[in-house]
């Protein structure tokens, strides 16, 4: 494609750069100037006009940008019909959002000319939300490029939505002596808001005393009933042989992980009883905000790896927003004098 000023009377077929109020009129930037335009133009006074005009081996951007779009897509995704060079992409439904984020960087190093934006991986998205946007810079783009873009996408899952699997999850509460009511409450209700709002519901409750036996019994008792069991202690997990750890080892479980370089959320664990997932959750879970409780379930809810080294990988951008409610924020007071 070559781009500049060129004479009026050369101009016909040619893509117009700029919009250009005539008498009225607007002839818009990324028309094709046919010989109506040239008229308005030359009757306008224009001697010369900046377009964009095509040479063998181009793609318009709208086509192009559709193109790329269409390799680009995986399952749970819908691509829309692409305008001003570009083309966007939405959820078909709920779920998380799984990038292979090295093809994504490859895909824009091709050429400065085409840009490909993203959420970001392991987003939580909603059906009909926009999870990624194709932009072609100029008006077209040649067919070389696109073919290297379709020699890095075709055949491969660069980016899909992973929909959330419906689950139905038994909770364990441990208490004290001294353990308001309404504490345990309030952790079952915020917990319900936080499974329903993944395609998931809360089955059964049960509160029982902050010991292993305690653990066991719970774990006993809503097994066989449910699609996993999280764990709220009455006091935080603080090492791999406390309380809710050891009563998943004497139940026949296995602990995968504890701790995750997400904050709030570093006290989480995750383990497997019977091939259903178990998770201790960190005392911040407690409250509607968002932390590192909600990045490791929503993965369980679309089926997507929680591995050791998938959580020691969350630490970039896990710095989240502190929820002031809890026992220990990150920060102090201020001491003023």
């Amino acid at each position: 494609m070559k781009f500049g000023p060129v004479p009026v009377h050369e101009a016909e077929g040619d893509i117009l750069a700029h919009s250009i109020k005539l008498n009225g009129r607007v002839l818009k930037k990324g028309m094709l100037l046919d010989k109506r335009a040239i008229e308005l133009l030359v009757a306008g006074g224009f001697e010369n006009v900046i377009v964009a005009r095509l040479q063998r081996g181009d793609c318009l951007e709208n086509e192009a940008a559709r193109r790329i779009a269409k390799v680009l897509k995986g399952t749970g995704c819908r691509i829309e019909k692409p305008f001003t060079g570009r083309c966007n992409l939405f959820a078909k439904h709920d779920g998380l959002l799984c990038l292979d984020v090295d093809r994504i960087h490859a895909l824009n190093r091709i050429d400065a000319v085409l840009s490909v934006a993203t959420l970001n991986p392991f987003a939580k998205v909603s059906g009909d939300q926009m999870v990624a946007t194709v932009k072609i810079i100029p008006f077209a783009l040649n067919e070389k490029i696109l073919r290297q873009v379709d020699s890095l996408l075709t055949g491969k899952q660069t980016l899909h939505v992973a929909p959330f699997e419906p689950r139905v999850y038994g909770l364990v509460s441990t208490f004290f002596d001294e353990t308001p009511e309404k504490i345990l409450d309030k952790t079952s209700k915020v917990l319900r808001q936080r499974l329903e709002s993944c395609g998931s519901k809360l089955g059964e409750e049960i509160r029982v005393p902050h010991s292993v036996e305690g653990v066991v019994q719970g774990l006993d008792t809503l097994l066989e009933k449910h699609d996993g069991i999280i764990l709220f202690g009455a006091s935080a997990i603080a090492d791999m042989n406390d309380i809710i750890p050891t009563a998943i080892r004497v139940s026949g479980g296995v602990v995968d992980y504890f701790g995750m370089p997400v904050d709030p959320g570093n006290l989480l664990l995750i383990g497997k009883l019977d091939a259903r997932p178990v998770i201790g959750a960190p005392g911040c879970a407690r409250s509607p905000k968002e932390n590192g409780f909600d990045w490791v379930l929503h993965r369980i809810q679309a089926g997507v790896s929680v591995s050791a080294e998938d959580i020691q990988a969350m630490g970039v951008g896990g710095l989240l927003k502190e929820i002031p409610s809890r026992p220990q924020p990150r920060g102090q007071p201020t001491r003023r004098s």
